[in-house]
């Protein structure tokens, strides 16, 4: 589902293994991430240049991620493709997340938090 492709300078990058954030596994993403903020990865990448299709269940993992993280640290997006993007557009989520074109300029701003 997700791995951790990165941890520099207390910002840690997860990289989607599937192509696809939907019902069948946002359980997984949301445990898999709660993990992560349990053990301290507060500042958070999400790269989902390799996923191309996110359903209801899948925003909901994505918020509840942004949720977990909360006040403690930042959560960020990155390499949204064109079909993501439009769903992120149309239910407004577009204005929730801090979206990034590419992993190195979601890492550099949240390395300046």
């Amino acid at each position: 589902m997700l791995e951790p492709t990165t941890r520099t300078n207390g910002v840690t990058v997860f990289r989607f293994l599937q192509p696809r954030l939907d019902a069948a596994n946002a359980p997984a993403f949301r445990d898999l991430v709660a993990q992560a903020v349990d053990r301290g990865d507060v500042r958070i990448v999400l790269d989902m240049a390799g996923v191309d299709f996110v359903d209801s269940s899948g925003l909901g993992a994505l918020v509840g991620a942004l949720k977990r993280v909360g006040t403690r640290g930042d959560l960020a997006l990155s390499g949204l493709r064109p079909p993501v993007q439009k769903a992120f557009k149309l239910t407004r989520m577009d204005r929730v997340f801090q979206i990034f074109p590419d992993t190195d300029s979601a890492m550099g701003r949240l390395r300046d938090t």
